[in-house]
């Protein structure tokens, strides 16, 4: 047996490749998009405006994204074929194995005939990904075959009213956009860099994306958000929650939500969606998520000086607009397939096949010896 151990440093911290999508924890804050802050993003764009700059480098006028937001809307019908593939899923599949499969059908149905079509391709998984993730559950939930086309002018207003069956409130559907534009684009983080490793073998765009989703899916790098409320959901009370977490602490126990493998000292995607946690708080029938929230995020910096990411409040954000728990993540893929997708593209535009070398650590070399004498 060898006993040398690998060094599982995961080439955090190391560069590879360059980008002019996005910035992130460039002098340990800071998060911008084509140049763009992420706070003024969040406060004057719309997730279209922002999925736009990044497939064009550039925001768009008024009459390009009125002609973007028709076309996102051609593209939420689902073809049937793919209808009957997603009624076959078990209601308690994984919600992100039903996006991973969901896209990997399309990619069947509507293959990527050359990169010509890349933006085509793109718009229509930005159009597609919330329509096949709620047809799916409604229907392996209440029984329900929806229609995925709706009269919704965003992606944040479609989703709702797939899930929901009515038009959200403004506030609601105006949360879920900034949540959308929070989680679009992140460099070269696990999933963005599995697309671009596939792209680089210049396969179609349908793999880079499953490929993606299928990272994002693991625990490591999706799903805090998910695991957030599964602990704030626990706690009635700030005090009973800040007792808990510091047992946990004690315990040695992990609290999802917070740190990150980038930022140092501040996740500047937190004090946005914080901001709508709470106000959304204030109409919410369960306020109390919010201040457990903070009381938890207060108690950690004190103990751990470790700072809520972005994951952490939208978990009671996404509470409070009646989003199940297993759709969170989801969500991630609905909005972070416009960065994935400009990544594709850029990669494409440059290429390269990314195949990096490896420090060997296994048996130095020996003979071989015939299975008779073993």
């Amino acid at each position: 047996m060898v006993d040398k151990k690998l060094s599982g440093a995961g080439l955090r911290g190391q560069s590879a490749g360059e980008t002019h999508l996005c910035t992130v924890g460039k002098s340990g804050t800071g998060l911008t998009y084509c140049g763009y802050d992420i706070s003024e993003l969040a406060e004057h764009a719309c997730f279209e405006e922002v999925a736009w700059l990044l497939f064009h480098g550039e925001l768009p006028t008024i009459e390009e994204l009125t002609g973007f937001r028709q076309l996102l809307k051609d593209y939420r019908r689902l073809p049937d074929a793919l209808k009957r593939c997603l009624e076959e899923l078990p209601a308690d599949t994984h919600p992100m194995d039903v996006m991973r499969t969901g896209c990997s059908v399309l990619g069947n149905l509507e293959p990527e005939a050359d990169f010509t079509q890349q933006h085509q391709v793109a718009n229509r998984l930005i159009g597609a990904l919330p329509s096949i993730l709620l047809y799916w559950y409604r229907f392996s939930h209440d029984g329900a075959r929806i229609e995925t086309e709706t009269d919704e002018d965003s992606v944040a207003g479609h989703f709702l009213t797939l899930l929901h069956g009515a038009s959200p409130s403004d506030v609601h559907q105006r949360c879920l956009d900034v949540s959308l534009i929070l989680y679009a684009e992140h460099e070269f983080n696990a999933s963005t860099f599995t697309a671009r490793v596939c792209a680089s073998t210049l396969s179609d765009m349908h793999s880079c994306i499953t490929g993606a989703i299928g990272s994002l899916r693991g625990p490591l790098h999706g799903g805090a958000n998910e695991a957030a409320m599964a602990m704030i959901e626990q706690f009635s009370s700030p005090e009973q929650a800040v007792a808990a977490v510091r047992d946990k602490l004690a315990r040695k126990d992990k609290i999802m939500g917070f740190g990150h493998a980038v930022y140092r000292e501040s996740d500047p995607r937190n004090v946005i969606i914080k901001a709508w946690s709470k106000k959304l708080s204030q109409d919410a029938d369960n306020a109390q998520l919010y201040a457990v929230s903070e009381a938890v995020e207060n108690v950690m910096w004190e103990e751990k000086k470790l700072f809520a990411n972005a994951d952490f409040f939208h978990a009671s954000a996404y509470n409070f607009m009646g989003i199940p728990t297993p759709l969170f993540t989801p969500i991630f893929v609905c909005s972070r397939v416009a960065g994935w997708a400009a990544h594709v593209m850029e990669q494409r535009g440059n290429n390269r096949i990314i195949r990096p070398s490896a420090d060997y650590v296994g048996y130095e070399a020996r003979a071989f010896i015939p299975v008779e004498q073993r």
